[in-house]
């Protein structure tokens, strides 16, 4: 009897366990219906309003670099993927003779080199597909990290917030968005689990993908400070720095100038402000306050943001008013990150806000500001914290929502997105 009795019994906790429900996760999903809706409505845009795009693009768009499977490739190769291809298939030297392409660093058109000529010559399709590749490694680990944090509800939240941020395209297109976004969380997360190892390699990844990298070294200091193994932790910090160094050491081998990086932003109007971040603080205030004017005035006859000339000045005054919006949100999610989640993701998310701020553009001081959004994961988490709310939550939705068709429709005409 008593055999018999323990073999009910497993039989019995055998049934439970096959009863309980088996959670799937919601990346995979999120990610593949998101990507298709925004892949098709670039192609619809670029399709149905022919003639309506920007003329001046003409002069950037190299079609023997940025064509390859016809539309449905060749749409997600605009702006700056023009740099990262030539670079990617031509190397720094014969890309950019006058050093501007400097400012692009190398780990990305690296990757798409090396899928490129394994695709038998195919750049813009391997730069699509190490974004993909990249930016759906990030949902599965951005979805682990805030499930740790904030549990199965607000995991999938900042998924989702993340598939229809506005700007959320630019981890298709061949831009180094989506790869520098893997690296910060593989970083955070390997650094948050002891692997120190690993996360001051990333670290240094980060570091050769773009400038901005430099927010992470902070952060992960406070971390490895924190760790209970914190001799280990620091001891291992010198692989951050040596891999960060390789992209100057290059540079300075290859022109003489190890912060040819650093001179390069010239190129686009960019200057280092001497009051830090205050002084780009200062002039997106300044631009913004002129955006009301300008749109007060209801009219383009007269100009009041004259930094730039060739633009209508009531888009001028849009731009800039969006952009100081962006800065305000960027701004109060960071507080959220510092009080919700701890200092060292608050600091990451000051530190990704600072730099920008340093190095205001003499046409545009918030120029790129709501798109370098897009890579500071933090952000996504406390606004998972804050769609709690279920009114939140739809406005968050819809706003985004919103923002995302105009900006795609935007990038797909050739016209300057963020």
């Amino acid at each position: 009897m008593a055999a018999g009795g323990r073999v009910r019994e497993r039989q019995t906790h055998r049934v439970e366990r096959l009863a309980l429900p088996v959670r799937r996760s919601p990346v995979l999903e999120v990610f593949v219906w998101s990507r298709l809706a925004i892949w098709g409505a670039a192609l619809f845009t670029l399709l149905t309003l022919e003639g309506a795009d920007n003329p001046g693009a003409a002069q950037l768009d190299d079609r023997s670099l940025t064509h390859d499977f016809g539309a449905v490739t060749d749409v997600w190769a605009r702006w700056d993927s023009v740099w990262f291809l030539r670079i990617a298939e031509h190397g720094y030297d014969q890309a950019s003779p006058s050093g501007a392409g400097a400012a692009f660093f190398p780990l990305y058109p690296a990757a798409v080199r090396v899928l490129g000529l394994a695709l038998f010559g195919h750049f813009v399709l391997a730069g699509i597909l190490v974004s993909l590749g990249a930016s759906l490694a990030a949902f599965y680990l951005l979805h682990q990290i805030a499930e740790e944090r904030l549990g199965v509800d607000g995991a999938r939240r900042a998924v989702l917030y993340l598939a229809v941020f506005p700007f959320t395209f630019f981890l298709i297109a061949v831009y180094s968005e989506a790869l520098f976004l893997l690296l910060s969380l593989v970083a955070f997360a390997l650094a948050e689990r002891g692997r120190w190892a690993g996360a001051w390699v990333a670290t240094g990844l980060t570091l050769l993908t773009r400038a901005a990298g430099v927010a992470l070294v902070p952060a992960l200091l406070l971390l490895a400070w924190r760790s209970t193994e914190r001799r280990r932790a620091l001891s291992t910090f010198p692989i951050a720095i040596g891999l960060g160094c390789l992209y100057p050491a290059y540079l300075w081998r290859e022109l003489g100038d190890p912060l040819a990086f650093a001179r390069a932003q010239g190129f686009w109007h960019r200057h280092i402000s001497p009051a830090g971040p205050l002084g780009g603080l200062w002039d997106g205030l300044r631009a913004g306050w002129a955006g009301v004017e300008q749109l007060a005035s209801r009219s383009s006859a007269v100009t009041y943001w004259t930094a730039v000339t060739d633009t209508d000045p009531m888009r001028v005054a849009l731009i800039n008013l969006a952009s100081l919006v962006f800065l305000a949100l960027f701004a109060y999610l960071t507080l959220v990150c510092w009080r919700r989640l701890g200092a060292p993701y608050g600091l990451f998310c000051a530190l990704s806000l600072a730099i920008p701020l340093c190095t205001p553009s003499a046409q545009w001081p918030l120029q790129s500001l709501p798109r370098l959004g897009i890579v500071v994961f933090p952000y996504f988490l406390a606004l998972a914290v804050l769609g709690g709310r279920p009114r939140i939550h739809t406005a968050i939705l819809a706003v985004s929502a919103l923002l995302l068709g105009v900006a795609v429709t935007q990038w797909a005409l050739w016209q300057w997105v963020a």
